[in-house]
């Protein structure tokens, strides 16, 4: 990620997710993410063997930079598969300025986290769901990882049934806001 180098600055950042969730944050010293009003703490450590760990609400967490593009990252958290972008205050008000003026799809698409095989599908096409609610069950190096929404919204089109294997990226369920 990239962080102030400056002890004495209190710049701060913005990590999207792609639903356009914010998180903002100072530099790592002083890392809190901000959740409603609340800001949380954040540690990030290396251990002996040169893994990098995030400790957040008292939880370990294994992280791994899977890919970065400028500002766009794509992290390994606990063996899930993430997009983030990190913002200063300016390009996020940019990017929501170029975002608001886009046209905006009534469709959104909820794809595979990583590859695996879906054990079974917790939903159903036409199912009003909501955001975090559980939609599948995919096993992936053994274990079995439920598959949660990040929106709200109608499902449209379910394109596999279980037993099915998929890839990473794969679009799972079609979603109508």
């Amino acid at each position: 990620m990239i962080f102030s180098k400056s002890k004495k600055s209190k710049q701060k950042f913005i990590a999207c997710t792609e639903n356009n969730k914010k998180y903002e944050f100072n530099k790592p010293k002083e890392l809190f993410i901000k959740q409603g009003k609340e800001n949380l703490p954040v540690e990030i450590i290396t251990d002996k063997q040169g893994f990098v760990f995030i400790i957040w609400k008292k939880k370990k967490y294994l992280v791994d930079i899977i890919d970065k593009n400028q500002n766009q990252y794509e992290i390994l958290v606990n063996g899930v598969s993430y997009y983030i972008s990190v913002e200063s205050p300016f390009s996020y008000k940019r990017r929501k300025y170029l975002n608001k003026n886009k046209k905006e799809s009534k469709v959104e698409q909820i794809h595979a986290p990583m590859p695996g095989k879906i054990i079974e599908f917790l939903v159903e096409e036409n199912q009003i769901i909501k955001e975090g609610e559980p939609l599948l069950i995919l096993e992936a190096m053994k274990m079995q990882n439920e598959i949660t929404s990040t929106i709200q919204g109608k499902i449209n089109k379910i394109n596999f049934h279980p037993d099915d294997t998929v890839m990473k990226d794969d679009i799972l369920i079609e979603v109508e806001k």
